[in-house]
């Protein structure tokens, strides 16, 4: 069965974040058996992960010899029983730059937690494994506790949706998606039962096949028949009091929702000034609000939103700020008094599967990022800080967004003249995940990779090209700046060392 993400993406992309690749250069039954539990066990809900073999940990492709690939298929069988319960990842041998590589995709298990043998030899005791960063690790007392409590729960976008059938979801959805991601997989070329299976869409057995509420979110024309309000509503305010606004209702697949709702409230919110300067001879160009921040806080909302309550995300256009709603509130350990600290960390995802198909639409990015990114847009538009709100029970998540204080005192919500008509599944004429004020500023390029090292001390040149999407040289320039300037050093040697803020 095929993956639906290509090997070059995986390799030489920056759609999976690095904790959730394993790259081995050789077949070592051991480390492959125990990263193979750990993704089962999915300890922080980011959707498993994939392990490459014939790739070196540095990228380079070394390959398999071909006449070891059926051998090594079947072992890896074998160890898939060796998994308690048994776990079968999708597993994919492919030609890459005239080497064969094989591909393990090992999505969170529906049966964790998973335990494997410590060694491969008789009378081996079993552990249970779980992802620390990059490694695969021995879970400790703690988080051993923790993972037996999480028995059974699936993340509900992973559960199969018993309302439901496969009929429900849509061939041609899927085509669209797999033709904008550049997938490997070929629609044409496999059953409709097989293309659900390797987009792990479905579960079950053949004669019960049922899709999953991530499929449904995805692939279906009317997710809102089988999940709780699936949708979002936008509302713009036209005054103070409440009385005059319009309410735009999206629905459909999320992916669609987003795009669309995004085309809506750039028209009704957002507005350029241009203002010349004496000293200078370029203009100065800013917004009521960045495109780039409040995409960011909309893609979030449908993100981490729980599909099990009964509220849809909401969009609060009023005269001087942007109130983007989603219930509930986040997961711990953010909570109201940390929300707004300069460093966040999220520690594990409500939805485990929504998020890799957004970001392989590149309408979002790695883990951890959001807050970031929505700070950077704002400052460098001049508009004030962006507040994130919870209350003490975390019902709901707000992200406020202030307008620009030079637009503060003007009516920018006048009525809408043309009523949004367009079917949500027709492609929009200009992609909606473009800014604009893109392409992405060198001042804010520059707050990103800061931020990106002072929340990951020692990381390497590789980490943050991959995770900040800076082209590499852009990127070597900005280090060398920041360098320059005093606010960050390298340690170590080339090869080993990393970057480091200083005075930290």
């Amino acid at each position: 069965m095929a993956i639906p993400i290509s090997v070059k993406q995986l390799i030489e992309g920056n759609l999976i974040e690095s904790e959730r690749i394993e790259l081995k250069k050789g077949f070592n039954p051991e480390a492959i058996l125990h990263s193979m539990c750990a993704f089962a066990n999915d300890f922080n809900n980011w959707g498993g992960g994939y392990i490459l073999l014939g790739v070196s940990d540095n990228h380079d492709i070394i390959g398999l010899k071909e006449k070891q690939v059926d051998s090594i298929m079947k072992q890896l069988l074998d160890l898939s029983n060796k998994v308690q319960y048994p776990y079968f990842p999708i597993i994919e041998p492919v030609r890459y730059s005239g080497k064969m590589v094989i591909v393990l995709y090992c999505p969170g298990g529906p049966a964790r937690p998973y335990k494997a043998p410590k060694s491969l030899g008789k009378k081996s005791k079993y552990m249970y494994y779980i992802r620390h960063s990059s490694a695969t690790v021995i879970a400790n007392t703690e988080e051993e506790k923790e993972l037996i409590g999480m028995s059974n729960q699936i993340p509900y976008d992973d559960r199969i949706n018993l309302k439901a059938s496969i009929e429900d979801l849509d061939l041609q959805l899927m085509k669209v998606f797999l033709r904008e991601i550049n997938s490997d997989l070929n629609p044409n070329t496999l059953s409709f039962e097989d293309l659900c299976k390797s987009l792990n869409i479905v579960d079950g057995p053949k004669e019960y096949l049922k899709p999953k509420n991530v499929g449904l979110l995805m692939f279906s024309q009317n997710p809102e028949k089988y999940i709780k309000t699936p949708w979002i509503e936008v509302t713009v305010f036209h005054d103070r009091v409440g009385d005059k606004f319009e309410e735009e209702k999206f629905e459909g697949p999320i992916s669609s929702q987003i795009k669309m709702a995004l085309q809506y409230i750039r028209n009704a919110a957002i507005r350029e000034r241009v203002q010349k300067v004496n000293t200078q001879a370029e203009a100065i160009r800013f917004f009521t609000y960045p495109y780039t921040a409040i995409e960011e806080s909309l893609v979030n909302a449908v993100y981490h939103k729980s599909y099990e309550i009964d509220a849809p995300v909401e969009v609060r256009i009023e005269l001087d700020r942007i109130d983007i709603i989603s219930y509930p509130g986040p997961l711990p350990p953010l909570n109201k008094d940390n929300i707004n600290d300069e460093i966040v960390i999220s520690k594990r995802y409500r939805n485990r599967r929504i998020g890799d198909f957004l970001k392989e639409l590149r309408l979002t990015e790695g883990k951890n990022t959001g807050f970031r990114k929505i700070r950077a847009a704002m400052k460098y538009n001049g508009s004030p800080k962006p507040v994130f709100i919870t209350d003490e029970e975390r019902v709901q998540f707000i992200t406020r967004l202030l307008i620009h204080p030079d637009f503060k005192n003007e009516p920018i919500t006048e009525p809408l003249n043309e009523p949004l008509n367009e079917p949500l599944n027709e492609p929009l004429n200009e992609p909606l995940n473009e800014p604009l004020n893109e392409p992405l500023n060198e001042p804010l390029k520059i707050d990103l990779i800061f931020d990106f090292i002072k929340l990951n001390p020692n990381c390497k040149r590789k980490d943050i090209e991959k995770n900040t999407k800076i082209p590499l040289g852009t990127l070597k320039r900005h280090l060398q700046e920041l360098i320059g300037d005093g606010k960050i050093k390298k340690e170590g040697s080339d090869k080993t060392g990393g970057y480091v803020i200083l005075g930290e």
